[in-house]
């Protein structure tokens, strides 16, 4: 387990974290996603060990990770932009990482190699952003650490590659309990794979919470009412997030279950109703738009 306890980190006079907590327990994918400048690769810096808090702590199986090699050996970063050794082949950081990760597998790495078509001779120089960012995952998979921390690993991957990291992830899950930390701008490729979302926002945590019950529990709502008392009485029964209208067409994005919202709407005469599920993209753009972080007053 990864506990992350109200930590804060600043450059300069900029707060990057700032008082963030969050348990990320085992044998789960963790998807960690935020606004430009949230504090997502930093926050996942300091769980690997790279950068030290400023204040707070975060333990890696109850021991704190800054400078503990038995903690660090329990995780492999895969950063944003991948650093290989001037002049090295693949062969050459095989061989570094099977060094430092006693339990590192050589042959799935050779196997992995080959069904992605990389040239373990080749120098890393010449590779393509996809084709190191490939060969990072392969590096993390292989190494056979507790936790593997991502981030924007789907950045750069073709949509058969990225398929098959998935895969690969939730394969490593199922067979030895893999944790991995996946931070990215990319909400539609988190959907599909994590069970746990932690929401950053100017550096803070908005929530963490699981991916279902993110999603049973907040929801849009169509409606056209048949009269005006009837929408005060349901707008004044219901924990409204955002409201909208077009023309006699409300829109409300409501927190609470399917059937609790069902059941409200029963009670006051509608023409028409109906009650959506959100994408996790909408969850994102309808949180932070509560603190602030509006389109419209980006763009107006």
């Amino acid at each position: 387990m990864i506990e992350i306890l109200n930590v804060s980190k600043k450059f300069d006079t900029t707060l990057a974290v700032n008082n963030v907590s969050a348990t990320i327990d085992e044998a789960n994918v963790f998807g960690m996603v935020g606004t430009n400048g949230a504090g997502k690769s930093t926050l996942i810096r300091m769980i690997a060990g790279v950068l030290k808090p400023d204040a707070g702590q975060i333990l890696i199986d109850g021991e704190d990770v800054y400078e503990n090699e038995n903690a660090k050996k329990k995780m492999f970063y895969i950063s944003d932009e991948q650093f290989f050794f001037p002049g090295a082949s693949v062969e050459d950081m095989r061989k570094f990482y099977a060094d430092i990760y006693e339990d590192f597998d050589n042959d799935r790495f050779n196997m992995l190699l080959d069904k992605l078509g990389l040239n373990s001779k080749r120098t890393i120089a010449t590779f393509s952003k996809g084709m190191k960012k490939q060969l990072s995952v392969i590096l993390g998979i292989c190494s056979n650490t507790k936790y593997l921390l991502c981030d924007e690993t789907f950045d750069g991957l073709d949509p058969v590659v990225r398929q098959a990291v998935k895969k690969l992830f939730i394969g490593e899950l199922e067979s030895r309990k893999m944790t991995p930390i996946i931070a990215s701008h990319n909400l539609r490729e988190l959907e599909d794979v994590c069970d746990h979302v932690g929401l950053l926002h100017k550096g803070g945590i908005l929530f963490s919470k699981d991916m279902d019950d993110m999603k049973l529990n907040i929801h849009r709502i169509q409606c056209v009412f048949s009269s005006d008392e009837d929408r005060k009485t349901f707008e004044e029964s219901e924990d409204i997030v955002t409201s909208d209208s077009r023309g006699s067409m409300y829109m409300y994005t409501v927190r609470g279950s399917e059937d609790e919202l069902i059941e409200s709407i029963a009670k006051v005469n509608t023409i028409f109703a109906e009650v959506l599920p959100l994408s996790l993209e909408e969850i994102f753009i309808t949180e932070t738009e509560v603190v602030g972080y509006d389109i419209k007053n980006i763009i107006e």
